[in-house]
């Protein structure tokens, strides 16, 4: 599953591939969680085992992708 955040005052993004088993509601509540409280720091680790930690506050969005699973690529995806 892949976790795509835009920072504030900087075109980049920063996207982050989690681990396969990885719960992507669990993923969206804590995000949605630390985002509500407009503090702290949004830690996710991706698939090697690295940290990244954002400060909330520079949080301008965040996209969460399908697991991994459920990508369909070719003729036959939607």
């Amino acid at each position: 599953m892949d976790v795509r955040i835009g920072i504030t005052q900087t075109p980049k993004e920063l996207e982050v591939e989690l681990k396969d088993d990885a719960d992507r509601d669990k993923v969206v509540a804590d995000i949605e969680k630390l985002l509500k409280t407009g503090e702290g720091v949004l830690w996710l680790t991706d698939r090697k085992g690295r940290r990244v930690g954002v400060p909330v506050a520079k949080v301008a969005y965040v996209e969460v992708g399908a697991p991994t699973a459920e990508r369909r690529v070719g003729f036959g995806a939607p």
